[in-house]
């Protein structure tokens, strides 16, 4: 099954799953507990920490939870804040998640240094029902924004020509995507 975050961000083969964190761990728990898919793909759009570019295409199986408090060692969790679904020996970029977007490039940039290259608001949802589920999962982005102080603009001016690209991406690779 494909999903995504839904609102704004939808696409004619996606199920939308909510916003956020919550919305989307709510929605795709509910899913899973009455019809539970074979594979789970979302898609979605990312922030760039640095390294990947505008309109960039990220496959991915690995997320983390990591708010900027921790960067500056003012907060700490008990939880494991990184899942994979990654069978394979190949390195996956890092998604952060987080129910804010991350505006302050200084900060950020601390990411790159932990091997965490995006964020997007969902992807840690649906990668820790994935594994509570025992179900294969993974994500495919498209960078809209670097993480900096015109975030929200730049996402705003490239998030249609985003969802464009995300669209062609999947609907060319669908076989390999969800094996």
């Amino acid at each position: 099954m494909i999903i995504c975050a839904g609102n704004n961000e939808t696409f004619d083969f996606a199920q939308p799953m909510g916003v956020g964190l919550i919305e989307t761990a709510m929605n795709l728990t509910r899913l899973c507990l009455f019809d539970k898919p074979e594979f789970l793909l979302f898609v979605g759009s990312a922030g760039s920490y640095g390294d990947a570019k505008i309109f960039d295409i990220i496959e991915s199986k690995t997320a983390s939870n990591i708010e900027l408090g921790f960067l500056d060692n003012c907060a700490y969790t008990p939880l494991d804040n990184v899942v994979s679904t990654n069978t394979t020996s190949k390195k996956d970029m890092v998604v952060n998640s987080s129910n804010y977007i991350s505006t302050c490039q200084e900060k950020t940039k601390k990411f790159l240094g932990l091997g965490i290259g995006i964020e997007n608001m969902e992807f840690f949802s649906v990668l820790k029902i994935a594994e509570e589920f025992n179900i294969p999962a993974g994500g495919v982005f498209c960078i809209t924004n670097f993480t900096d102080e015109n975030a929200h603009a730049d996402f705003l001016k490239n998030h249609e020509k985003a969802k464009e690209l995300l669209s062609l991406h999947v609907k060319s690779r669908i076989k390999e995507l969800t094996a």
